[in-house]
């Protein structure tokens, strides 16, 4: 099955193919317009003023946690294309929509403070929630990490994510941008290729793991970025799919065996630091060990991000020719978010028009 995969890119929806262990989802979600959330954020920004740093501005404002109104839709798509999931699970600071139903049936609504440490709440950094997520109670060994600003557009299987107890995925070496708009996120993109470096030669998984770094099936451009990074001994850092993603528990808890400090350190850190490492390491990590199987798993996925015409996001909602959308808010200043948080849900209604199971 491996040799297949690698030999045609796509993974056969064949019984052999097909994962026999449960498969969960998890969603994070804050409603940043909670007055009483906002009040709880700005005590603990007091709290972190004589520590700022350059990311006081980027990671402190309001448009972080803009909530568009995409968590209603998102569990709309779920029921719709993926109802094979058994669990979902909704984290949330005890916040709780309005328009979730009292009965929600497979989703599960779980509080921060019942998978993460007293100290380290309360948290404003997804961050520190996603080196947590393994903790969660009952969570199944394998399950799809879905932002609140995800939907699927189109009928997924099991194997689109997990083929034989294995996350599908693309393993795509790229270096990690000095962004002067965003520099914090540079710096912990290169904390995640760091920890990599520590326990993985570069050239020696390349030998170890042709298949994972040369899959016949990646983009071209991608493909050509692997075969360039053969001449450089060190990881310079990685590209990974902006879209869903699957994760292993045990990989979560095999990281944390082995660095403790720096993710222990992340945890405790209520606001997005410099010194934090993402969700992308374990999903790295997972690629590294060769504990997955390779596919264009980008073609897969279509990322936007909210500005003042979306006009492109909504063709590409109502083609259906992606399995998922990212509708991503970089927090831009100068857009009108009052018409543009209007088109975008009469725009999501159309495409989703029926409730979910979750909803009242």
């Amino acid at each position: 099955m491996w040799k297949k995969a690698e030999a045609e890119g796509d993974v056969k929806a064949d019984k052999s193919a097909r994962s026999s262990q449960p498969i969960d989802a998890v969603i994070t979600w804050v409603d940043g317009a909670d007055p009483e959330w906002a009040r709880e954020k700005n005590r603990a920004a007091a709290e972190a003023r004589g520590k700022r740093t350059e990311m006081w501005n980027t990671y402190l404002s309001a448009a972080r946690y803009r909530d568009w109104g995409t968590l209603r839709f998102l569990l709309r798509s779920l029921d719709r294309y993926a109802p094979w999931l058994r669990r979902i699970y909704l984290l949330t600071c005890g916040q709780r929509p309005a328009w979730l139903s009292e009965t929600t049936g497979k989703l599960q609504i779980v509080a921060h403070r019942e998978f993460m440490k007293e100290q380290d709440l309360p948290t404003f950094n997804s961050n520190a929630i996603e080196v947590n997520l393994h903790r969660i109670p009952g969570l199944a060994e394998q399950f799809i990490y879905f932002n609140d600003d995800f939907l699927l557009d189109a009928p997924v299987r099991p194997e689109d994510f997990f083929v034989n107890g294995l996350p599908r995925d693309m393993l795509a070496l790229q270096p990690v941008v000095a962004n002067p708009k965003n520099p914090v996120m540079s710096c912990i993109l290169l904390n995640d290729s760091i920890v990599i470096s520590r326990h993985f030669d570069k050239w020696e998984t390349m030998r170890k793991h042709p298949g994972a770094y040369f899959h016949a099936g990646y983009p071209p451009m991608y493909f050509f970025y692997n075969v360039l990074e053969r001449f450089f001994p060190l990881y310079t850092g990685f590209y990974t799919v902006h879209g869903p993603s699957p994760l292993l528990k045990s990989c979560f808890e095999e990281l944390w065996r082995l660095e403790p400090q720096i993710l222990a350190a992340t945890s405790g850190h209520h606001f997005r630091s410099r010194d934090d490492v993402t969700q992308y390491l374990f999903r790295e990590w997972q690629k590294q060990t060769g504990k997955f199987v390779p596919g264009n798993v980008k073609k897969d996925c279509a990322y936007f991000e909210i500005a003042q015409d979306n006009s492109r996001l909504y063709r590409c909602l109502k083609r259906h020719r992606v399995k998922s959308v990212c509708i991503n808010d970089p927090g831009q200043t100068g857009i009108d978010t009052g018409m543009v948080r209007r088109e975008l849900l009469a725009a999501l209604e159309q495409v989703f028009p029926e409730k979910s199971a979750y909803e009242r």
